[in-house]
Order: C-alpha cells, then sequence, then structure tokens
C-alpha cells in the first residue's frame, strides 16, 4: 500500500515512537544526539525530544520522536525495541497512542523544513524553485504624504513574493504566494538598519512562498520504494489578506483538470516507467509519475531509495 507524506507537521499516532528506560547518566543534551544518530537511520526524522521521568519514577529520560514516514516509525521500532542500542541496558520503543477523539489541525512546515524533506526524498539536484515577482508594497514615501493615513499609525515595509518549486523529473511545478509585513520606526532606524530589515522581509516572504508552494505537493511512497508525486492545489491562499489582493499582483496559469494519478496505460504501482525529464512538462499540472532508478528522486546524493536505506539488523 502506498503511504502519502505531507509538507506538515506529523502528528500521526504512527509516525510517533515513544521511548523509555533511558538511563541518567548522560545530559538530556547528549541523549538527544545519541537518539538522533540511531533512529535518523530509518529515516527522515522531524524531532527528537527528551524529558526526565517524572518525580514518582525512577531517574532516567524517556523520549519522543517524529518520523515523517509511518513506514520509517514501524522499522525503527522493529529494529530498536528490547535493544541497548548506545547504553548499557535495553531501550524500550512503542508506537504513540492513537486517539480518536483528539483531531489535529494541519500546520505547514517552514520553509527550511520544507527543502530538508524535498532533500530527502528528491535529491539536492531533483527539484529547484524559480522567482517569478518579487515587489515592495510599502509605499513609505506615498503613505507618508497620504492625509487619510492616522498620524499615530506607523510605517511598515512590506513585500510579496510569488514563485514556483519545479520538479523536472515528474513534470510538475507547484506556485506558491507569500507576503511579510514588518513595522517601521522611521526614527529610531538608521539607513544601515532599514536596508538589513528590508533584505530580512524580503528573505521572509521568499520563505513563505517557498512553504506555500509545498503545501500543494504530496510525495508518494510506492510498495516498491519508489517515489511519486501529486500535485493538489489548495483552495485557501496564505499570506494575503484578500484571495483579489494577490490575484491583482500576479497570475498564475490555471491548474488543467487532470486525474490525481496518472499512470502509463498497463502500468501498475509496482512497476511504473522512469520519469520523462525534459521541458514539455505543462505547468501546474495535477500529475503523478514515478521516478525510475537512478533518478533524482532516489534521494539525498546516490544511492537507493530512503524507503531501502535499512540500517543492519532493521526488519
Amino acid at each position: 500500500m502506498a503511504e502519502l507524506v505531507s509538507f506538515t507537521v506529523p502528528t500521526e499516532s504512527d509516525k510517533t515512537l515513544l521511548v523509555w528506560e533511558l538511563s541518567s547518566g548522560p545530559t538530556a543534551e547528549a541523549l538527544r544526539h545519541s537518539l538522533f544518530a540511531v533512529f535518523s537511520q530509518f529515516g527522515l526524522l522531524y524531532s527528537v525530544r527528551v524529558f526526565p521521568n517524572a518525580a514518582v519514577a525512577r531517574p532516567g529520560f524517556y523520549a519522543i520522536i517524529k518520523f515523517y514516514s509511518a513506514r520509517d516509525a514501524h522499522r525503527a521500532r522493529k529494529a530498536c525495541d528490547q535493544k541497548q542500542l548506545f547504553q548499557n541496558s535495553p531501550v524500550k520503543v512503542r508506537l504513540g497512542t492513537k486517539h480518536k477523539a483528539v483531531q489535529h489541525q494541519a500546520l505547514a512546515l517552514n520553509s527550511s523544513q520544507c527543502q530538508e524533506l524535498a532533500n530527502y526524498y528528491f535529491g539536492f539536484n531533483g527539484w529547484s524553485k524559480r522567482i517569478i515577482k518579487l515587489q515592495d508594497l510599502s509605499d513609505l514615501e506615498e503613505r507618508a504624504n497620504e492625509d487619510t493615513v492616522p498620524p499615530l499609525q506607523k510605517q511598515s515595509l512590506k513585500f510579496f513574493c510569488a514563485l514556483e518549486v519545479v520538479l523536472p523529473s515528474y513534470e510538475c511545478r507547484s506556485p506558491g504566494a507569500g507576503m511579510a509585513e514588518e513595522p517601521l520606526d522611521t526614527l529610531e532606524e538608521g539607513p544601515l538598519s532599514f536596508l538589513m530589515k528590508r533584505r530580512t522581509i524580503q528573505k521572509l516572504a521568499i520563505q513563505k512562498a517557498v512553504s506555500d508552494a509545498f503545501q500543494k505537493l504530496l510525495i508518494v511512497i510506492l510498495e516498491s520504494g519508489k517515489i511519486a508525486v501529486e500535485y493538489r492545489p489548495c483552495e485557501e491562499i496564505t499570506d494575503a489578506s484578500t484571495e483579489d489582493e494577490l490575484q491583482d499582483l500576479i497570475q498564475f496559469p490555471a491548474p488543467v483538470p487532470h486525474s490525481p494519478v496518472s499512470l502509463r496505460p498497463g502500468a501498475s504501482a509496482s512497476h511504473v516507467p522512469a520519469a520523462p525529464v525534459g521541458p514539455t512538462a505543462c505547468p501546474y499540472v495535477a500529475t503523478v509519475v514515478a521516478a525510475g532508478p537512478g533518478s533524482s528522486a532516489s534521494g539525498v546524493g546516490p544511492g537507493p531509495c530512503p524507503a531501502d536505506r535499512r540500517p543492519h539488523g532493521a526488519g
């Protein structure tokens, strides 16, 4: 069965591991580094958090580890439960407890986390971003001359960015938009401080646009270990006061109606042709093309797909 990995904060119980019976000798930070070194062998980690045991329990620590992939979390639990790992006594590893009554709202990953996830599954050269528009919306001089602006209202720096994330091996492009604003006190800001803040707001707008673009993509991990991509346009546009405001700033080509999963006739999920590469990709088409062996979607750098990376002793 294929697994879907989104560019959102993992909250599912089957992606969360509880590790306890950790010794009290090392510090919490040292344990975190040791746990990361062990469990990152099974897949990309979202977080590793270490906590001291409750006062009623014996001295020691426990940890909560979150994976992006449930498949990786299951393999890690099977391989590490009741094993010594990096200490003299064995640790216990269990999957998180499922609470049906609790529904978590999906939270978008930030720009750096999105890029880390993309690098892991697509490779460093398997994707790129192209800035379409970076516009300054501050209009400081015009706002200062407007009589309608209240005297006590502070000016602000405001930038809008529109870009697209391109995955050439999958013939997929995902548009994203972001807006960043920061209050500006002209009485306290010097020229150098103003330029630094301006550059920071520009960078923040780009980061928000990158995150927004990745929210429209789903990583599909097939049973064979191959990676596919699904494009799903979002109904809501983030980082903008209104949808009309964004549409006035930038117009994206409308997505072409397409089946969520597109495979060659006669092909199955276990045998998918290599993804074509070239300039013929139609922008913003919701399509899935699985990567073939040796493509840029085989993980970080050369080697097997991340789903096939297994440390010694893994199940």
